[in-house]
């Protein structure tokens, strides 16, 4: 009866299987002999990749930048950057562009509108017409800056404004209402 198990065995089984025991015992003791030098190879892997990062991590210096909106905290960390000779790279360098573009039609438009409550009259009837236009512009909330092409459409206006000499009275009582700049 046992031989009749053994031969059917031997071709109900695969090749592998169906060969003689101790010579797949063998054939899989050397592939878990390699799964193992593997396995410890990539170990030391991790294990350096650590020890680099436990290196680089000793080396940071975090700082927590307490103060109220607009204190400067950003402008700090910026110049700090400058300071140690960190370039900023170019999608740094845009948004950069794109916030001074959105922070320069936000200040005229605090300018225009403290000049009409300081009751400073206009210096021609032209800037009105400016001053209206750029007080049309609509910042987007949470949004990253002005793009450069939407700016273009302000530029002569903002350049006219600017040059008015009722504009100047009001930068000059600036004092007197908030300029704030981000």
């Amino acid at each position: 009866m046992s031989g009749v198990v053994r031969t059917l065995s031997r071709c109900l089984l695969p090749a592998e299987a169906s060969r003689d025991p101790g010579s797949s015992k063998e054939g899989s003791r050397e592939k878990d002999a390699a799964q193992e030098r593997e396995a410890r190879r990539r170990s030391r892997e991790i294990d350096a990749m650590l020890a680099r990062e436990r290196r680089a991590v000793r080396r940071l210096v975090k700082i927590l930048l307490l103060g109220a909106g607009e204190s400067g905290k950003s402008t700090f960390l910026k110049q700090m950057r400058i300071i140690n000779g960190q370039e900023f790279d170019k999608k740094s360098l845009l948004d950069f562009r794109d916030t001074i573009y959105e922070n320069i039609l936000k200040g005229m438009r605090v300018l225009v509108d403290a000049r009409d409550k300081l009751g400073i009259g206009w210096q021609s009837c032209e800037n009105e017409k400016q001053g209206m236009l750029v007080m049309s512009w609509e910042g987007r909330v949470g949004g990253s800056g002005v793009e450069s092409s939407e700016f273009q459409l302000y530029v002569m206006a903002l350049n006219a404004l600017w040059t008015d000499t009722g504009i100047q009275e009001a930068y000059a009582r600036r004092s007197e209402f908030q300029l704030v700049s981000r």
